[in-house]
């Protein structure tokens, strides 16, 4: 099982993105995320991820109810943070991300598969963030 961790950072009822360059998703927007590495806690995984696409430093928040299936024979487990933007100083590899931008969550609703990476998953978290289903961080304890 792949454990996928990233985070959601807002401003002026915006969320930033990143425009992905896999060539499996190339061109296509998605939340700042990528597989836990080995040692991490899914805390540092987010917050590295999160530095790594966009540059931006930023504190964890709360957690999203967390996610899971099945892709191409692959299952997996996303868990998603909403942030505190710390600093904003947007920087990435251009060999894995193509842009990041600010955008709307009203223009992010009306996006399709043609434009979002996972438009089922993105719009799920569009809609738990609407419906304010954020949990406190203690409720995972690392050991």
């Amino acid at each position: 099982m792949k454990i996928i961790v990233g985070g959601i950072i807002e401003k002026d009822n915006k969320i930033l993105m990143v425009k992905e360059a896999k060539n499996k998703c190339y061109g296509k927007w998605n939340v700042p995320a990528g597989h836990l590495e080995d040692g991490e806690t899914i805390f540092e995984g987010a917050i590295r991820e999160i530095f790594e696409e966009t540059g931006c430093k930023v504190r964890l928040k709360k957690m999203l109810p967390i996610m899971s299936g099945e892709i191409e024979n692959t299952k997996f487990m996303i868990i998603t943070f909403t942030t505190e933007l710390l600093e904003e100083k947007i920087s990435f590899n251009k060999e894995e991300i193509l842009d990041v931008n600010w955008i709307s969550k009203e223009e992010l609703k009306n996006m399709t598969s043609k434009n979002l990476r996972d438009e089922k998953l993105i719009k799920c978290i569009l809609k738990m963030l609407l419906e304010n289903k954020l949990y406190p961080l203690d409720v995972i304890e690392v050991l």
